[in-house]
């Protein structure tokens, strides 16, 4: 996969995928989610957090991706990249088949590409505010974009515990959990997402489209 960095161009061969679930920093936020998946049948994790590991060709910098069905939908996630030596923060989204998740989240995470964003910030230059950077997605539904996720990175245990649970290879990304959907997670197929910066102004984007292929049987 190719990238944009504060230190030029980036080629990356993408050897592991990990995406972990159920990172809320706190319990109770924990537990919301827990519950908010529930309400759809999603069963509860076996622990807290949950590393999955998902095939690395799922990966995508597409605009475009396809699904089986009506039921996906995506969420914004700050990602993770072992590369060239130093570790990366970059903008990914969770792209998840919700009815697949009822039978089981890990294979939900294997049913559907992972769109990835093309720009990337040296992890270090943001270490020391990563806490502060905010997180937004929205959907387009009903005719409209809408506010599906909002917060900062300090509703999420920092990365640094998840890159430790992880132990990412060179070549390895990490998917690192996401916000609580407003109005409860459901099916969209227009998705876009930030990462932002308040002390710099900086912002890392996010857009796609998912395109539902028909089910047959």
């Amino acid at each position: 996969m190719r990238f944009d960095t504060d230190h030029g161009p980036l080629e990356a061969e993408i050897t592991a995928f990990v995406i972990a679930g159920w990172t809320a920093r706190d319990a109770d936020a924990v537990r919301h989610h827990i519950e908010e998946l529930a309400a759809i049948g999603v069963p509860g994790p076996s622990t807290t957090p949950l590393f999955y590991r998902a095939g690395a060709a799922l990966l995508t910098q597409s605009a475009r991706i396809e699904v089986l069905g009506p039921d996906s939908s995506g969420e914004a996630e700050p990602v993770i990249i072992r590369a060239g030596g130093r570790l990366w923060l970059g903008l990914g989204s969770d792209h998840t088949d919700r009815k697949l998740e009822a039978v089981g989240v890990a294979i939900s995470k294997q049913a559907c590409p992972k769109p990835v964003g093309r720009a990337l910030w040296a992890l270090d230059a943001v270490a020391d505010r990563l806490d502060s950077l905010a997180l937004t997605s929205e959907i387009y539904e009903n005719g409209g974009w809408v506010l599906y996720q909002t917060g900062v990175l300090a509703a999420i245990r920092p990365l640094a515990e998840l890159l430790a649970g992880a132990d990412l290879p060179e070549g390895g990304v990490m998917m690192c959990g996401t916000l609580g959907a407003i109005g409860g997670v459901r099916p969209a197929a227009r998705f876009r997402a930030t990462l932002s910066d308040p002390e710099t102004g900086r912002a890392l984007t996010l857009a796609y489209t998912a395109e539902a292929l028909p089910v047959v049987a």
